[in-house]
Parts: C-alpha cells; structure tokens; sequence
C-alpha cells in the first residue's frame, strides 16, 4: 500500500463530499426558491449558470499541481463549502436573500468543483491500480448516497419542518445550516484521514510549462477524428433532459390549479430524491450489464432511447394531474430507472471513443465538461420557455419533440474503436 490508512477511512467520505455540494446546488436550491415564491425564470436561469465550473474545472485543474497538496484542496475546500451553506443560511433573512445566497451558492460551486479535481487526484494517486479498482464501488456508492441525502432526507426534512409550522424560510435555513454542518465535519474529519503523502509537484513544473501543455491538450483533442461531431453528440445526447431537470422539482410543488401536481417538500424528497435516485442506481448498474454482453456500438441507439423516451411520463403528468401518490412517484421511478440505464452509455463512449490517446484522462474531462454544458444551457432557458409556452404541460410535450435530434445524431454516429479498444479505418 502506498499509505498507512485504511482507504475505507477516507474514501467514502471524500467522494460523500463531491455529491453533495452539487446536488444541492443543482436540485435542492430549486426547491427551496420555489419554496420561496422566486419566478421560474429566475430560479432556472441562475441555478443552472452556477454550474458552469463543473465545466470549465479542466482549464485550471493543471496549476493546482504547482501549489500545495492534493490533501489541502481536498480539506480546504471542504471547509469554505462548509462555510458557504452556514452563510447562504444566514442570507435567507435578508430581503435580498435571492442575490445574496445565489451569489455565495455561485462561489460553493467554485470550491465544489476544485474539490472533484483534488478529490480524484488523491484517489489516483494514493491507491495502486488494484486499490483503486477495489474501492470503485465504495466511490460511486457514496456519491450516490449525498445525493440521495440531499434530494432525499434534506428535502423531506424541509417538507416537514414546513408542516411542524417552522415556515419556509426558517425551515430552508435550517436545512442550509446542516450542510455547512455536515461539509464543515467531513474537512475536519478528513483532514486527520485523508493520506498525508499527496505531494505537489511545483518542484518539477512551473506556470509556462503547464500553460503550454495544456494548450497542446486541447489542440490534441480539438483534432481528434470525428471530435465534433462527438461533440455534438454529447451535447445533444442530453439535450432534453437539461430542459427537464429544472422544471420537473417545480412542476412536482407547484399547486394543482396552477398545472402542476401540489406535492409537499416532504413527498418530493421521498419520491423523487430517494425512491427515483434508487432506481437511478439500479438502472446504471444494469445498464452497464447490458452494454457489457451486447457490447456498446450495437446497444447506444437503445440507449439514448431508453434515456430520453421515459420523459413522456412528464408529459402525462401534466396532461391528466392524477391525485394518486402512488402513480405519481411510480411515473417518477421509471423515468430515473431509464435515466440511469441510459446515461451509461454516454459516460462509456466518452471513455471508449473520446479520450483514448496519450492525454487520456485529460481528455476524458473535457469531454465531461462539454457534457455538464450541454445540460446548463438548455437549463438556463427552462424556466423561460416554460413560461413562454403557456405552462407544464406544453413545455413537456414540447420537450418530447426535443428528443428527435439526439436520436437521430445517435442512429449515424461513427465509431473510432471497435469494442475491444482496436482503432477502425
């Protein structure tokens, strides 16, 4: 082993760390703007452009190799991320609360990307190979588990503040008040675990050696064969989900005599941030199976299907606004469960067919970055369109109209490699 510790003492709770931050970032702020009567415009615009370091993260995950630890990044930015909630919390009694938190939120969501950065380049390089393929699982598993926190608990915890008469605002800042808790607790916890042998490298680089190395990246990558009309892939791939993903935790509270299902915070953390990021899980798991035995040029197409047709579920919500709970939250599961089977094979042919050459794992972000904007943009436009088409039940039939030109870039896409990794002529 390359250290002393356990990497069960520290695994799970880095990779705990990355999940929440963003999910709260990028679902839970939209439940509690709504909660606090913010226009749909304004709430899809923001929380969605807030994101953008989630993209733009591989332009300076390079310089962090000059300065301090791997180690530091991780704790540090754990901390401020801390921090962040316990002030976004104190914001919500301003009357300017929207500028105010949606501004420091924007700043978490700085820190929350640098911390992926460190987070991998701590896994990477403090576990050998056969470490890092033994603690995979608990990687991924925890990152699922904050988001099921945080869609899920924190949500319902909110729902039920709200019913024991706390009010909204009170009740999200309390919720906002656990998470700086929680993120604050994890650095501290993480800075006695975490392994003390992640060690910069600024004694073997310097500012215009990694300058000039990353311009090469990127002009290896921009050059790479078929590279846009991958890109346009990956953007397009997800395309209506990034119109989705913002209406549907609105749609979800919004009363019933305004188009939408009047679900209570607390039904929504049960059915949509747990029991649909389960079936997300399950979905990944055999979606990965099922692209293992037929192998992924022959199953994408059935992939981007699965992935994009169960938004009609949304479509049908909106048309007939059933009171029953139980189709409602079984609407919701199935389309995570597609979710989930689906978005195994984007994350696959970005591995098999974008990144592979000698800039590999830098690529792989790239490709990773164009991924997260290619759902931002549409995102920021949600709520606007939304409006613009007279409500829900429009915009989600429009939507499944959407889902026509990634399928159709899908059914024509060419491969680079074949399944075993050989490059085709």
């Amino acid at each position: 082993m390359k250290n002393c510790k356990n990497p069960i003492s520290w695994v799970p709770t880095i990779y705990f760390a990355a999940g929440l931050p963003f999910v709260v970032l990028n679902m839970v702020v939209v439940l509690m703007y709504k909660g606090l009567e913010v226009s749909n415009a304004q709430i899809t615009f923001w929380t969605s452009l807030i994101m953008l370091p989630w993209t733009l993260k591989p332009l300076w995950s390079p310089f962090m190799e000059l300065y301090k630890t791997k180690k530091f990044y991780v704790v540090t930015t754990q901390m401020v991320t801390g921090v962040g909630f316990g002030l976004v919390a104190l914001s919500l009694t301003f009357s300017n609360f929207f500028a105010a938190s949606i501004s420091i939120l924007a700043l978490i969501a700085f820190s929350g990307a640098t911390h992926d950065i460190a987070a991998d380049g701590v896994y990477m390089s403090e576990l050998s190979g056969q470490q890092q393929s033994k603690y995979i699982g608990w990687q991924g598993a925890f990152y699922n588990i904050a988001k099921i926190v945080g869609t899920g608990l924190l949500v319902w915890i909110a729902g039920r503040l709200g019913e024991m008469g706390f009010g909204v605002r009170n009740s999200w800042l309390t919720v906002m008040a656990v998470i700086g808790v929680i993120m604050v607790a994890l650095s501290l916890y993480n800075a006695m675990m975490v392994p003390n042998q992640a060690t910069s490298n600024s004694e073997k680089l310097d500012f215009k050696r990694v300058s000039s190395d990353l311009i090469a990246v990127i002009k290896d990558f921009f050059t790479k064969r078929y590279i846009w009309y991958y890109i346009a892939f990956i953007i397009l791939y997800r395309f209506a989900e990034g119109f989705v993903i913002k209406i549907v935790p609105i749609f979800l509270k919004t009363a019933t005599s305004e188009g939408g299902l009047g679900l209570s915070d607390s039904s929504i953390g049960l059915y949509y941030g747990t029991y649909g990021a389960a079936a997300f899980v399950v979905g990944s798991i055999l979606g990965g199976y099922y692209i293992s035995h037929y192998g992924l040029r022959r199953v994408l197409f059935s992939l981007a299907l699965i992935f994009n047709i169960p938004f009609a579920v949304y479509a049908l919500l909106a048309a007939f606004q059933p009171e029953s709970e139980l189709l409602i939250c079984s609407g919701i599961v199935f389309e995570y469960f597609g979710y989930g089977f689906g978005f195994v094979g984007l994350t696959l042919f970005m591995m098999q067919q974008v990144a592979p050459g000698k800039h590999q794992m830098a690529h792989y972000a790239f490709a990773s970055g164009i991924m997260n904007l290619g759902v931002m943009l549409p995102g920021m436009l949600s709520g606007w369109l939304c409006d613009e088409v007279g409500g829900f039940s429009h915009f989600f039939t429009l939507i499944l109209l959407f889902i026509i030109v990634p399928l159709a870039i899908t059914w024509f896409l060419p491969f680079t490699y074949d399944d075993k990794g050989n490059r085709l002529n």
